[in-house]
């Protein structure tokens, strides 16, 4: 019987799996899926690796939480899959802080340290270690591997995990981090595949999406990060506000009467696009809206990422391409037209005809930088870091359930 690792990346209400099979070399897909609706309309949609629909069921039991829903995922694969034994998970876990900076096996012990990070990523982290306690519920003795999102940053140089306050603070950890590490670094393995040149110089990694951040990279290697010490600085996003003067934060609680949690829940969800906006966190529909704040909140997202690439592009001394990814990254036209647009001071040129239909390189034959646009795939990430950790790269040695 073949084996099958499964991808977990799980959200508040969601959940995103992707299942691959393991056939002495590089794993390869076998199914992706989506359950969302998790604790009010359950909905699971699972296509195969051609994209063709294999389920789309909804539970009228709004009730069920991670475990039943993750059981009856497994349940699904074993009853729909046959000729495929599943032996291991791999979970994307938002923060590692300064001690997780490599994929580790789960156990109890790292779970407890995880928890203590809970409050650095309020959005994610609770909902990560959920799902992997729900999975050693249902399936205990299956062997599983938390991935960090923070890991990819961890070699930064030091000046670039600094802040400016007394250093005894940044010994207890408070510190710039950086996010998005497993989509940062599925993109430098891809460059390395699809263009080993600009894989090896200096580019600029643009994750933009309802969680949106940039990443300097110099030969696939972090160099810094628009994010740091939590997920809500940087870029403006969805609903978070990016980066803001920590003055306006002590404004709130002290001349507005604000309370930390108030002011905690106003910055993680109702601020960014939806904030300014007052129409939608989706960029689509903002597209769509007749509203001048739509209009104004998109102007907004894109003077935030060019202010932000501007000053990578100085730590790293130049660039020579620039990479969009993400769902906004992947599929906006004119978002990515909008950015470029700014950067003709540094040879940046777009084809027009190339970025309306998403192509993979939309730099003009006049440009004198690469400008790419490459699907993320955080899930293969996750599978080939628990495959890793696990055992032999080609699976061989995974131990079996």
């Amino acid at each position: 019987m073949s084996q099958a690792v499964l991808s977990l990346n799980a959200g508040s209400s969601s959940l995103k799996f992707a299942l691959y099979a393991l056939d002495g070399g590089a794993p390869s897909r076998i199914c992706v899926g989506k359950l969302e609706g998790i604790g009010t309309a359950p909905h699971l949609i699972v296509h195969d690796s051609q994209g063709v629909l294999m389920v789309d069921r909804r539970w009228t039991d709004g009730s069920l939480g991670h475990e039943q829903l993750l059981l009856d995922l497994l349940l699904w694969i074993e009853t729909h899959l046959g000729g495929y034994e599943l032996v291991a998970a791999g979970h994307r876990v938002v923060h590692g802080g300064a001690a997780f900076y490599r994929p580790v096996r789960i156990d109890e012990a790292l779970l407890q340290a995880l928890d203590k990070l809970c409050p650095l990523a309020p959005l994610h982290q609770p909902h990560n270690l959920a799902a992997i306690r729900a999975m050693r519920a249902v399936a205990p003795d299956l062997p599983q591997v938390a991935c960090f999102d923070t890991a990819f940053h961890h070699g930064r140089p030091d000046v670039a995990t600094r802040l400016g306050l007394p250093r005894a603070l940044h010994d207890r950890g408070i510190r710039r981090y950086g996010f998005h590490g497993l989509s940062y670094e599925y993109i430098g393995r891809r460059l390395r595949e699809i263009d080993p040149a600009l894989a090896g110089g200096r580019v600029i990694v643009a994750h933009l999406g309802n969680g949106a951040s940039l990443c300097a990279m110099a030969d696939g290697r972090s160099v810094d990060t628009s994010m740091g010490f939590t997920a809500l600085d940087g870029l403006m996003m969805g609903t978070r506000c990016g980066t803001i003067d920590p003055g306006v934060l002590l404004h709130l609680q002290m001349q507005e009467g604000m309370s930390a949690r108030e002011v905690e829940q106003m910055l993680y969800n109702r601020s960014g696009l939806l904030g300014v906006s007052g129409v939608s966190s989706d960029m689509r529909a903002l597209h769509l809206s007749n509203d001048p704040h739509a209009a104004e909140a998109i102007d907004l997202f894109v003077w935030r990422a060019v202010r932000e690439m501007g000053a990578l592009i100085a730590v790293l001394g130049g660039v020579d391409g620039l990479v969009f990814t993400a769902g906004i990254g992947e599929n906006d036209p004119l978002v990515r037209a909008a950015i470029c647009d700014r950067f003709g001071w540094v040879g940046a040129v777009v084809d027009a005809s190339a970025n309306a239909a998403n192509a993979g390189s939309i730099a003009a034959a006049g440009s004198r930088m690469a400008i790419r646009v490459i699907a993320t795939d955080e899930e293969r990430m996750i599978a080939l870091h628990t495959l890793e950790t696990l055992g032999d790269p080609s699976g061989a040695a995974l131990p079996s359930r």
